[in-house]
């Protein structure tokens, strides 16, 4: 009967199934499975699903939860898992109750004897596609590019910058899309540790990047402006560029800023944070940047004895300095309550945060998930508990690498 249907007709049919029907179109016959291939009908696909989420309010969270034996977090980015009991990933719909969309079902291609850890790290979700990084609580040279929605996913090559290569090194890596050339991209911020050792007074930070148009990372290159980065610092991507927290070199003292990377041109730029921020270098290291709809958020966490608190601000107008707002303060409501960790907006402009609560006199803690209310001031429980450490972001479902050969079924 296709044979009677203009193509065009056909596409419009297409495009408007659902991911599992899409699939299993591509096996009708040659001329389908092109079509559904095809780079153009993937964007259209994901640019409708997108229009469909915003128009009905079908917004996906995409929830990574890890259980195991012990994990604690230093005072930076870092987090030590040890014997993980469970890694578990699923799809909640960003709605009031934070229903689960399903449970998803991940197979890694790494041998357990190659896995440097005992588990992956989210790096970054953009358009349907999940970067995961071997690198949680060790040096680690594993990448994936994963699509759950289709369970295909992408091996990266091991990148060029090593600790064979530099010797001891921090590193942060972000996740991003180029639509000028229609490109996804892993980009990967390494700083050298040896100029401590060697006597050295200027930061040493390299940038490689992989593209999976290319199928490989690019040569190493240095950072400018220079910088200093704070391991496993998490991304934002908004307005084509990828965003961290760094720190600088100035005068003989640091200077704080957000470094952009515009993943079209790889170029590099400064963000300058609120001037009222008062920054010092302990305290900068608990400070991360999160996208805010189509600009920026920080979150700066103080875990001072006597001084416990949470801010929150938000940049109203991307690149407008002045526009930097601060949101919020929290403080502990309690002895034995700890301030919780923010980890992303939700379209409500609800904050998502990981609450830990150590019971003393039971000995036990308790690691709840919780939204919170910025206008009311109320968190929310997920039901959502037990867990040492989450990663939670936006996802939207996505045909894409179904066009990519080297994308292996998992």
């Amino acid at each position: 009967m296709s044979d009677y249907l203009p193509q065009e007709v056909i596409t419009n049919i297409l495009v408007r199934l659902p991911i599992k029907s899409l699939v299993r179109c591509t096996s009708v016959c040659k001329s389908w499975s092109s079509m559904i291939k095809n780079s153009s009908f993937i964007r259209a696909h994901l640019s409708r699903t997108i229009n469909l989420n915003n128009l009905h309010g079908t917004h996906l969270l995409l929830l990574h939860k890890v259980s195991c034996e012990s994990s604690s977090s230093s005072f930076c980015h870092n987090t030590f898992i040890h014997e993980v009991k469970e890694d578990d990933y699923s799809l909640h719909y960003d709605n009031h109750a934070f229903d689960e969309y399903c449970k998803i079902g991940f197979q890694s291609p790494i041998a357990d004897m190659e896995m440097y850890n005992e588990c992956f790290r989210v790096v970054g979700i953009c358009n349907g596609l999940v970067c995961l990084a071997d690198d949680l609580s060790r040096y680690g040279y594993n990448f994936i590019i994963w699509n759950p929605s289709i369970r295909k996913l992408v091996t990266l090559p091991k990148p060029g910058v090593t600790f064979k290569t530099v010797g001891g090194y921090d590193a942060c890596h972000g996740f991003a899309f180029d639509a000028i050339t229609n490109d996804y991209k892993v980009v990967r911020l390494v700083e050298d540790q040896n100029r401590f050792i060697e006597g050295q007074t200027e930061n040493q930070t390299f940038v490689e990047v992989y593209s999976l148009a290319a199928g490989s990372w690019s040569n190493p290159w240095f950072v400018d402006p220079q910088c200093s980065i704070s391991a496993h610092s998490p991304q934002a991507f908004v307005n084509g560029a990828l965003h961290w927290d760094a720190r600088g070199l100035a005068s003989n003292s640091y200077c704080f800023f957000i470094l952009a990377f515009d993943v079209g041109s790889e170029l590099f730029r400064e963000i300058m944070m609120p001037k009222s921020l008062d920054l010092d270098f302990v305290s900068a290291l608990r400070l991360s940047v999160s996208g805010y709809g189509n600009s920026l958020a920080l979150f700066m966490r103080s875990n001072e004895y006597t001084n416990s608190f949470l801010d929150i601000w938000v940049m109203k107008e991307y690149c407008v300095e002045e526009s930097w707002t601060k949101l919020i303060t929290l403080r502990p409501q309690g002895p034995e309550r700890s301030l919780p960790k923010a980890l992303c907006f939700r379209k409500s402009s609800e904050v998502v945060m990981a609450n830990h609560e150590q019971h003393h006199y039971r000995g036990e803690a308790r690691n709840e998930l919780v939204s919170l209310d910025l206008v009311s001031g109320q968190f929310k429980n997920l039901g959502i508990s037990q867990y040492q450490y989450y990663t939670i972001d936006s996802y939207e479902e996505s045909i894409v690498l179904l066009d990519r050969n080297e994308a292996v079924s998992c």
